[in-house]
């Protein structure tokens, strides 16, 4: 359950998932004024917690079509990074695809807003407090590495 601490020896599992397009643009998504947690703010294209017992791609493909009405097949696909917090961590999934924002069925409990934007605009929006405040350094790497897997450049 959101909000409750977990048993000893158990975390707390959060995927994200970023749409990138064949331009290189990433697919971001603006969270409802309502929202617990940066209301208003920018964010990357899916987020959301796994529910107990759910496989993390299992989790990110849920999230997906709740969020943005999005179908994803990722059972053959790992994340591209997972990053530990206290009691948890996240797996982010970077995915190439082509979609038309018309098409998208936007969950209104959570979604006002979907954009394709540019790294540039992203730290922009960052920078004007717009943007979720993700570390320094993650968005570049997420844009850098939408296209490969492994940390030398090919």
């Amino acid at each position: 359950m959101r909000g409750e601490p977990l048993p000893k020896g158990r975390f707390h599992l959060v995927v994200h998932v970023c749409v990138f397009n064949s331009k290189g643009e990433m697919l971001i998504q603006q969270r409802q004024p309502f929202k617990k947690g940066w209301p208003n703010l920018w964010d990357v294209s899916v987020g959301g917690s796994a529910c107990q017992g759910e496989s993390s791609f299992l989790a990110a493909e849920r999230e997906t079509l709740e969020e943005l009405g999005l179908e994803l097949d990722l059972s053959r696909q790992r994340p591209f990074l997972t990053i530990c917090f206290e009691g948890g961590f996240d797996d982010i999934y970077l995915i190439q695809k082509d979609v038309e924002i018309s098409k998208l069925h936007l969950q209104k409990e959570e979604v006002q807003a979907v954009q394709w934007a540019t790294l540039n605009q992203v730290e922009k929006m960052i920078a004007e407090g717009l943007f979720i405040p993700y570390h320094n350094g993650l968005l570049p790497l997420l844009f850098a590495m939408y296209r490969q897997r492994g940390a030398i450049r090919l």
